[in-house]
C-alpha cells in the first residue's frame, strides 16, 4: 500500500523551484519580448494605453511560456528528487 503521508520535503522543494522558475521565466520572456518587438513589455496589459494586439500577444507569450517552463522544470525536479530518494536508505518501521 502506498504511503498516503504527504512528502513535506518535496512540497518545500517544489514550492521553491516554482518560485525560482516563475521569476526566471518572467525575466527570460521579458528579454525575448524586447528583442522581438524592440519595446519593453507592457507593465499593465489591461491599460487602455496599451494596443489591444500588443496586450493579447504579451498575454499569450507569457501564459504559454510560463506554463511550459513550469512543466519542464517541475517534472525534471521531481524526477531528480525521486531518484535521490531511491538512493537514500530507508529505515525499517517499528
Amino acid at each position: 500500500m502506498a504511503d498516503d503521508k504527504p512528502d513535506v520535503a518535496w512540497r518545500v522543494i517544489g514550492g521553491l523551484v516554482g518560485l525560482a522558475t516563475a521569476w526566471g521565466a518572467r525575466k527570460l520572456l521579458g528579454f525575448i519580448w524586447v528583442k522581438a518587438t524592440g519595446k519593453e513589455p507592457p507593465v499593465d496589459p489591461d491599460s487602455p494605453e496599451v494596443n489591444m494586439g500588443e496586450a493579447i500577444g504579451y498575454a499569450v507569450v507569457m501564459g504559454v511560456g510560463m506554463s511550459v517552463a513550469q512543466i519542464v522544470v517541475n517534472r525534471t525536479a521531481k524526477k531528480r528528487y525521486d531518484s535521490w530518494r531511491a538512493l537514500k536508505p530507508v529505515s525499517p518501521k517499528q
